[in-house]
């Protein structure tokens, strides 16, 4: 691929494009507006380095330090993550300047979204496609662009004539409210580097850092002072800038800047830096990365009418969607093999197994595993043999790991969902006895061998009392633990996970007891509210109680309410259908879920609860597999009905376009696998239900060279219902189909009709 702006009196007027269709057909802005925290920057797939626009500092839709609604950019910053709740990075931003360089402090809240160096930019002056991001910066007369390897950054910068131009290195730049610990910066030559350690969600987060210009820097200067902050009690707060002379340049003078990062050590980055940015090529690299999405994105070919806009747009969705997916985990080592563990000491890995962080495994174990699963499960055994290294230097593997940093963040222990996932699928390209042993550790509540992997204060997070009020008392009390029915109700499918992984480990007696364990949701159950709820330690039920209520991480249930979480059984549906008194009453409660006022009450609702139809809240995860209980019932045409909405109206080719946090990937998986047709409801159990398919065709390249066909004759949007199945010639009878089948290849075909069944 090839892209250049080009420049007429330093005005963008047009972009050379040749690309791909799926490249051609992603919208990197999806996701930058509303809540869904994503970012335009350019990277390569599960790339270490994320260099990219900044555009706010504070609040939650800083997450990825990009919203689509702000109008400055601070700098290009090369570190971020894409659709968390959470936010984090943002290291070593530069800043292409002219004039003099304006560092002083702007203050907190009301003006810390930008930076004293900012610029304005216009989003008709910016062009954003995988791999690739540039942009004019107004301010300076500067056009800013940037690609990327998996490990550095290359900026080039076009200039303005100007008698003074330079750039900005911001160590004290942050997204959110680190605290920096300490922040080093040489300049030898023309080569930079720097070192910075913070501490903010990651408890001790430490990023080495290696620069070198094209152009000779012909002096600069380091800025360091202390300012004191309004919030956390008029803490002081170091800063520290670079400022780097380039003298004179001539008009349209290129400068570029090469970039690489490492968590082991400065030397790590330099070699980082020499091994994968030896040279000077920009447009080489920038096609280079254009090859690796066009290879990531090929992975499925959809077939549409070019004729119907609603049809383009929902193709762009997917390829965003598919793009989205493929952004993390994140490599997190160095091309030597060495990676910072989680003891935060060097370890020497294989430079050919790479080792990942940022694993958002309460998000991603409900679809984007599944996913990978069936387009690379090559990349999940990755995942699982990096998570298995993570348990060994640290003690435990991770619920969420960021920047091999314990977080504590999120509920369960869905690594077992991963690994259950993968090994009824019959991938075992790990250590499988090592693997059901971080399982097991996971399961039960163990503090003990975490040590010196986290401060001790992170230990009611990362191995919390509800796991020991589990296996003790048989249910968690909600007044010795927050958030309780949804840790229970989360431990219970976790529970079955595990037992899945010791009866195919032949560990029989285990099993059975993860078995019991996972039975345990039938405590949480009340029979005259129709609701999980909270029980108190002496057994009574907690009140008062509202299934529309919510208060945000402080009550029951974990980013939701009742309503939301009372299907929360995956592992069990027949179960969970005999609590509600059978089928009829089960299906009435079901349509009830659906059909119910989406007002929430409470003073301090989880924002998290989005994308209502009903109470049902498809912009956050829990909710993402109840559509697929009609399938159990015997009533597919609903779950076609449902998934044809939330596909048609909870996604849009549009920065708003995603009713929730994109979540590193799930909520994009999620439209994937049901824009061809299908789900799996539950990830260990290898069993995809049928849906909506949303295109003509689906045509998925699987490993080995075989395809899966996935046609629909007689699709249309008001061709919802689905009235006869085919697997390969032969009629299902039910709207399921294994992994198995799936992976053989051959052709699922779906008649479609606007009449239901």
């Amino acid at each position: 691929m090839r892209l250049r702006f080009l420049h007429l009196s330093l005005t963008l007027v047009a972009v050379i494009l040749t690309a791909c269709e799926a490249q051609d057909s992603v919208n990197l802005y999806i996701g930058t507006g509303g809540h869904g925290h994503t970012h335009p920057g350019a990277m390569v797939p599960h790339g270490m380095i994320q260099p990219g626009p900044d555009t706010r500092i504070h609040d939650w839709d800083a997450s990825s330090g990009y919203h689509y609604s702000d109008d400055s950019i601070n700098g290009f910053a090369h570190t971020r993550l894409s659709g968390t709740g959470c936010a984090d990075f943002g290291d070593f931003l530069v800043m292409p300047i002219t004039g003099e360089a304006q560092t002083q402090y702007v203050g907190e809240k009301d003006k810390a979204q930008h930076t004293a160096y900012a610029s304005p930019f216009s989003h008709e002056e910016e062009i954003a496609v995988p791999g690739y991001y540039g942009v004019k910066l107004e301010r300076y007369g500067i056009m800013a662009e940037i690609t990327a390897t998996c490990r550095t950054a290359i900026h080039r910068w076009t200039f303005p004539e100007s008698e003074k131009a330079g750039m900005i290195l911001d160590l004290d730049y942050c997204i959110q409210d680190q605290t920096m610990l300490d922040m080093q910066v040489e300049v030898t030559g023309d080569t930079i580097r720097a070192f910075r350690r913070d501490n903010w969600w990651q408890y001790d987060h430490r990023l080495y850092f290696e620069a070198v210009t094209s152009k000779p820097i012909a002096g600069y200067r380091i800025v360091r002072d202390t300012v004191q902050l309004e919030r956390d009690n008029g803490r002081m707060q170091p800063r520290c800038k670079l400022l780097v002379d380039f003298g004179k340049t001539a008009k349209d003078e290129e400068i570029m800047l090469k970039a690489a990062i490492s968590a082991v050590d400065a030397e790590g980055a330099h070699r980082n830096l020499m091994a994968e940015q030896p040279g000077w090529d920009f447009d080489a690299t920038q096609e280079a990365a254009a090859a690796l999405w066009k290879k990531a994105l090929h992975c499925i070919d959809i077939e549409i009418d070019e004729s119907d806009s609603t049809a383009v747009d929902q193709r762009t969705i997917f390829y965003t969607a598919l793009y989205h997916a493929q952004l993390s985990p994140n490599v997190f080592q160095d091309v030597d093999g060495r990676y910072l563990g989680m003891d935060l000491k060097v370890h020497q890995g294989d430079p050919a197994d790479p080792y990942y962080t940022i694993f958002s495994l309460w998000d991603t174990h409900r679809a984007l595993h599944p996913l990978i699963s069936i387009i690379d499960p090559a990349q999940n055994e990755a995942y699982i043999r990096s998570l298995i290294r993570k348990g060994e230097d640290g003690g435990l593997v991770p619920k969420w790991d960021c920047g091999s940093n314990y977080t504590g963040c999120m509920i369960g222990y869905h690594y077992a969902a991963l690994l259950a996932d993968m090994m009824a699928k019959g991938y075992r390209n790990f250590d499988a006895e090592l693997a059901y042993k971080h399982a097991v550790r996971s399961a039960e509540y163990d503090t003990t061998g975490i040590t010196p992997a986290c401060p001790t204060w992170l230990y009611p997070y990362i191995m919390p009392k509800a796991r020991y009020y589990r296996q003790t008392l048989g249910y968690v009390p909600s007044d010795m633990e927050n958030e309780s029915v949804a840790k229970a109700l989360e431990l219970c499918y976790d529970d079955w996970c595990t037992a899945q992984v010791a009866r195919m480990m032949g560990d029989t007696a285990r099993a059975a007891k993860y078995e019991r364990w996972a039975r345990l949701y039938t405590n949480y159950f009340d029979a005259s509210t129709g609701f999980m709820r909270g029980k108190m330690a002496d057994g009574s039920w907690r009140t008062p109680f509202s299934p529309a209520r919510s208060t945000h991480r402080q009550d029951d249930y974990c980013e939701g309410n009742a309503y939301q979480w009372s299907w929360f059984v995956p592992h069990d549906a027949d179960g969970l259908i005999a609590l509600y008194g059978g089928r009829d009453a089960f299906v009435r409660k079901l349509d009830a879920l659906f059909s119910a006022s989406s007002q929430l009450e409470g003073e301090e609702v989880s924002a998290d609860i989005s994308g209502l139809i009903g109470q049902y809240a498809h912009g956050n995860e829990p909710s993402h597999h109840i559509i697929f209980y009609y399938n159990a019932v015997g009533m597919p045409w609903r779950t076609q009905e449902l998934v044809d909405s939330v596909l048609h109206t909870l996604y849009a080719n549009a920065p708003d376009g995603l009713s929730g946090n994109e979540d590193c990937g799930q909520m994009s998986a999620w439209y994937i696998l049901n824009a061809m047709g299908f789900y799996q409801p539950c990830p260990g159990q290898p069993v995809y239900a049928i849906g909506r398919p949303l295109f003509k065709s689906a045509t998925i390249h699987l490993p080995g060279g075989k395809t899966f066909r996935i046609s629909a004759p007689g699709n249309s949007r008001k061709a919802k219902y689905v009235t006869s199945m085919k697997l390969n010639g032969t009629a299902l009878n039910e709207p399921y189909f294994t992994h198995e089948e799936l992976m053989k290849g051959g052709e699922l075909v779906l008649e479609m009709s606007e009449k239901r069944p």
